[in-house]
């Protein structure tokens, strides 16, 4: 065999050999999937039902638990969040609604390349306009009005423990359908001086009811900041020191976080900051939270922790937003809270 005939035998069989090792782990996958898909004895009761962005005292999630409507929108009373649950026909990684808007981001493997998207809702749960996305979903939220929606991917990385990350958080107008592709593109005024670096990145925004104000984190030289921003003056301004993935409460007096509580490790504790004195309040959950919480009222908030023993699955808690109390199981088997 010739030396160039050699090469090229070589190159097939490399290409050959990725080709499998991709197709195998796409069908891995898959297989996963289709056992997660099959009912589960104990589980949930779930059916397949109708759903709305205008029905009353109703939570809504993206239901987590092993079974034929796993990643399905679906809901349950809110006085009742552990009774049989109704599932949509819509499938979200990431899920939330207000004011008769909704957004999905979704997450589809391929065998090259995933294909990440983000659906913007109408009330019926219906497709208004699709955008794709630059990288696996990771945060969503929408005003308290339904005007503005926002979503946060990682653009490199899997998650924020890990070692190096890159994120890309959008917001988008839903009556004017204008998209800033990414925050990065507004001004950053830093202890009160304007600020640049290479090395900004934002996530997890939380709209206040004015349709101008929101809430998100900065990170920039290993360290997270809590921003107030201005979306008709395209700035934000550093707050707080050590604050991720900010809720603002409905009165909009308080944000609920979550705060790294041992440096360089992915452990973090869920606090309350009083944005009028900056005070902070440790919440009663001891479990590392790596969540962007929900207020389910001015009182409670809401968040996801790993299901026991459930790969990929979680479990929705809730907690007093004052201190107080102690954690309660509100919906198992599901993430991603929006309370109608």
């Amino acid at each position: 065999m010739t030396s160039m005939r050699r090469r090229l035998f070589l190159l097939v069989a490399a290409v050959l050999l990725l080709a499998g090792l991709a197709t195998g782990v796409v069908l891995y996958a898959a297989a996963r999937a289709d056992r997660a898909d099959r009912p589960q004895t104990g589980g949930p009761a779930v059916s397949a039902g109708k759903l709305t962005l205008d029905q009353k005292s109703r939570l809504l999630f993206v239901n987590a638990a092993p079974g034929p409507h796993r990643t399905a929108v679906a809901s349950v009373p809110s006085s009742d969040p552990q009774a049989g649950r109704t599932a949509a026909d819509l499938r979200c990684a990431r899920f939330y609604a207000a004011a008769g808007t909704g957004i999905c981001l979704q997450s589809n493997p391929g065998v090259l390349r995933q294909s990440d998207r983000a659906l913007l809702l109408d009330a019926g749960l219906r497709t208004r306009r699709t955008f794709p996305l630059a990288g696996t979903p990771s945060r969503a939220r929408v005003s308290p009005s339904g005007r503005f929606v926002a979503w946060t991917v990682f653009v490199s990385g899997e998650s924020y423990s890990s070692a190096f990350f890159s994120t890309r958080t959008s917001i988008l107008d839903a009556r004017t359908m204008r998209l800033t592709p990414s925050l990065e593109t507004f001004s950053v005024v830093k202890d009160g001086k304007l600020y640049h670096a290479s090395d900004i990145n934002f996530w997890g925004v939380t709209f206040a009811s004015d349709d101008d104000t929101f809430y998100a984190t900065l990170n920039t030289a290993d360290r997270t900041y809590l921003v107030r921003g201005s979306l008709s003056r395209r700035t934000v301004t550093t707050l707080a020191r050590n604050v991720e993935c900010p809720s603002l409460s409905p009165d909009g007096t308080r944000v609920a976080y979550k705060k790294r509580v041992l440096s360089g490790a992915a452990l973090w504790h869920e606090y309350v900051l009083d944005l009028r004195t900056l005070h902070e309040t440790a919440l009663a959950e001891r479990h590392s939270v790596d969540d962007q919480a929900t207020w389910l009222d001015n009182r409670t908030v809401a968040y996801a922790l790993p299901a026991n023993g459930t790969v990929g699955s979680s479990d929705l808690w809730s907690v007093p937003a004052d201190g107080t109390g102690t954690p309660r199981l509100l919906v198992p088997g599901a993430s991603s809270p929006a309370p109608l």
